[in-house]
């Protein structure tokens, strides 16, 4: 059936139902339309499931405690009961056992206590091994414990040091690129003081006490500063600022105990279009007294960059500086000398820049930088030589580098992880990598099928991979970083009593997008009892922002969505173009054009399932969002109301103007346009049809709350229904228990077309 074909019948369904007859059956399915007392007996049902899902002792990923020996590790793995036991694995010898009896353990610390320890909430935040593997120091809450291991002896031990290790983090510390300048007043050879008096840039020398006054143009109200020395202590650079001061947002807390009155709060807040503080670099000289003025241009965003000085010298510096707008990124050179500037690197796009994604990583002694990019249409690294400006490909081809972890110089090779490298898999996927600079040599740490992730030893000599999909079991291994070779398999979680309870894992799903070529990925969550006679209202969990890709890649059967099905819904999640970790014309998509959200790809997407699926029910289709995700759901009634039929909008940005102004000038662009207003939820309020909520946190400092506020005052105006739920005190939220609650009423309200229970009257399920 073709698209038109179908949106035509889906119409002619509605208007069946709408003019009070029922709905049609299609496909050999009728639809699921449950009594008051089904959908009572219904929601008992899913609080049970979801109080026995919270009991499983699932395990979707373990963290290692390495030993300080690196070669030995434990962990705490969730068993039945709510009880913790715990593993020690010697990885040298590629063994693993239990670290001891938890109940032993937790009856000989009761003893020590002269209280009881009940084995279920026993919990070790540390834990050290003797030499000969007999005895063990641990800490039970805020106390140590040495216990012997063959007769479960304790006592109570002095407090033990060790240096703590992160096995999540990267190897190296990535400097954000705006931290600005050090601000250390004391040359580095300590023989020279520089300060701010009255807006004016001075240095003291220490021997004497005299003085260089470099500047008199500055005051108060346009003060120099941000000051920084060149490493042979002969040069200061610092800035000419001109202050702009950030403009405030104001939120009232109407519920505070104890009081009788409103509190009015406020907080500084950038919006798109709000002016910036501005810096003037400069560079001063010891020597000569002199001042001399850095290139021709100011900078007018995000504000000081951190100075890379050359190695060996202290003529040349770089900095970073991305354009307003995000259009235009620049390593730029400065001659300490001259105060001459040399573009190193001078990337511009038509669309945008994803600051937050770029990557650089100077290499001083080789007068390199390692640099991420997506300019060749896939996010892929270069090698750039400092002094010629050359750049070589070191990553090629049709996928993605997601995240650089360390870049080993002596080697020269840089690990990453990528997504859609390997063949055959879903192109989210992520996998790790080491590849040499040259663009030879590429390996692949991880080549099972899967989504992974790992964690790497504190002398990196091995790592921890733990992969999945969505609805695959975990598996954790220990594998050797020299040989790639798994010495254990740590963990495999067992299924079975997940399964049990009559769980319907989810289904990954796949569908063309708008332009019929490429692949749009989701997932579907299905009710437990589902009924393949019958066809279900789908709802769409969606997040359409930028940033990221959001549908689910790791094993995850229990959340939310999940949760939603089992009232009667197939519920779903797509990645639809316009989101990020494809290629950059997908990303690009988004670009001026937040209120796509990729709904062309959605609603194909959906109705590709429906294709399949004669039990999803797309003439009953609801959508739910928060902050970017409340803004698309709402824009789904607003601008796609032939499709979708129901929405819960949470703190959504309606209105891109009054959002925060780094995110929203990503990718709406700068300077404020037109397209900002035509593309807003409110200045389109007058187009709602269907059935929507709005839910909205009164102290929300992410998304002002006034943006819900000004959305439905326009609904108002335009004599539109709609429900409005504010919860007194609540941040930047889908509105905690009470709004999630209040969102599956709405749906099953909106969507079931049946009430849901009566809590005010206690209306429970009959057993």
């Amino acid at each position: 059936m073709s698209c038109k074909r179908l949106q035509l019948f889906s119409l002619l369904i509605i208007a069946v139902f709408t003019a009070g007859g029922s709905y049609a059956q299609q496909g050999g399915v009728t639809p699921y339309l449950p009594s008051h007392a089904q959908v009572v007996q219904t929601y008992g049902n899913v609080n049970k499931l979801d109080s026995a899902w919270k009991k499983l002792p699932l395990n979707y990923s373990i963290r290692p405690n390495w030993q300080t020996s690196s070669k030995q590790f434990w962990y705490g793995k969730r068993v039945a009961d709510n009880q913790s036991d715990y593993y020690f694995v010697d990885a040298e010898k590629g063994t693993k056992h239990k670290a001891f009896d938890t109940k032993k353990m937790a009856d000989a610390i009761a003893a020590v206590l002269g209280k009881p320890v009940p084995a279920n909430k026993f919990r070790v935040t540390q834990l050290f091994y003797d030499t000969d593997e007999k005895q063990v120091k641990l800490k039970y809450n805020d106390t140590w414990f040495k216990c012997n291991l063959d007769d479960y002896h304790c006592e109570k031990s002095t407090d033990t040091t060790f240096k703590s290790y992160d096995p999540t983090r990267p190897l190296q510390r990535r400097r954000y690129r705006w931290e600005g300048a050090l601000n250390d007043s004391l040359s580095p050879d300590k023989q020279w003081a520089a300060f701010v008096k009255g807006g004016n840039i001075y240095a003291k020398s220490v021997k004497d006490n005299s003085e260089i006054q470099f500047t008199t143009d500055g005051n108060a109200d346009k003060p120099y500063g941000e000051i920084s020395w060149s490493p042979d202590s002969k040069h200061l650079v610092a800035y000419h600022i001109d202050p702009r001061k950030i403009k405030p947002v104001y939120y009232v807390l109407s519920s505070v105990p104890g009081t009788t009155r409103g509190q009015l709060k406020s907080h500084e807040y950038d919006q798109p279009g709000d002016e910036f503080t501005t810096y003037e670099p400069f560079l001063f000289s010891i020597a000569d007294k002199s001042k001399l003025k850095v290139g021709d241009e100011k900078l007018d965003f995000f504000g000081v960059p951190a100075l890379h000085w050359r190695d060996g010298s202290s003529r040349y510096f770089t900095y970073e500086k991305v354009d307003r707008g995000h259009q235009r990124f620049r390593v730029i050179e400065v001659d300490v000398q001259t105060g001459k500037t040399r573009n190193i690197i001078d990337e511009k796009t038509n669309t945008f820049i994803y600051e937050q994604r770029i990557y650089t990583r100077y290499l001083p002694k080789t007068h390199e930088i390692i640099w991420v990019t997506e300019k060749d249409g896939w996010r892929h690294t270069y090698l750039v030589n400092e002094l010629t400006g050359n750049q070589k490909l070191i990553t090629k081809g049709n996928w993605v580098v997601r995240d650089i972890d360390s870049v080993d110089i002596k080697k020269r090779e840089i690990w990453f992880n990528a997504s859609g490298k390997n063949e055959g898999e879903d192109p989210y996927f992520l996998h790790y990598y080491r590849i040499g600079f040259d663009g030879k040599n590429l390996v692949d740490l991880t080549p099972e099928k899967g989504n992974h992730s790992i964690s790497f030893s504190p002398d990196r000599k091995y790592y921890i991979d733990t992969y999945s999909e969505v609805n695959i079991a975990p598996r954790v291994v220990l594998k050797n970083t020299a040989t790639l070779k798994t010495i254990t398999e740590l963990e495999h979680q067992d299924l079975n009593d997940l399964l049990a309870t009559g769980i319907k894992l989810p289904e990954v799903f796949v569908a063309k997008g708008r332009d019929g070529k490429t692949d749009i990925w989701g997932v579907i969550y299905r009710p437990a009892n589902m009924d393949a006679t019958k066809s279900y209202p789908v709802i769409e969990n969606i997040y359409a922002g930028p940033q990221d890709s959001f549908v689910p890649k790791s094993f995850s059967a229990i959340n939310e969505m999940q949760s939603i099905a089992q009232l009667g819904f197939i519920v779903v999640q797509i990645d639809g173009m316009g989101t990020a970790n494809r290629s950059k014309a997908f990303h690009d998509v988004c670009w001026h054009n937040l209120a796509d959200a990729g709904f062309p790809d959605r609603i194909l997407w959906m109705q590709a399932l429906a294709a399949k699926y004669p039990q999803a029910d797309i003439t009953r289709v609801g959508v739910y969002g928060t902050s970017a995700g409340g803004q698309n759901s709402a824009g789904a009634l607003l601008f796609h109301p032939e499709f979708y039929k129901a929405a819960v909008s949470a703190c959504g940005c309606h209105d891109n103007r009054i959002d925060k102004q780094w995110w929203n000038e990503q990718w709406m662009g700068y300077p404020v346009g037109p397209h900002y207003e035509q593309q807003s939820n409110i200045t389109n309020a007058a187009k709602l049809q269907g059935s929507l909520m709005l839910i909205v946190g009164e102290a929300d400092t992410n998304v002002p709350p006034e943006s819900t506020y000004r959305f439905a005052d326009a609904l108002i105006k335009n004599n539109k229904d709609f429900d409005l739920l504010t919860v007194p005190g609540a941040g930047h939220t889908d509105g905690g228990p009470y709004g999630r609650q209040k969102k599956r009423d709405f749906f099953v309200r909106h969507l079931l077309k049946a009430e849901p229970p009566a809590r005010n009257y206690q209306e429970v399920a009959v057993e």
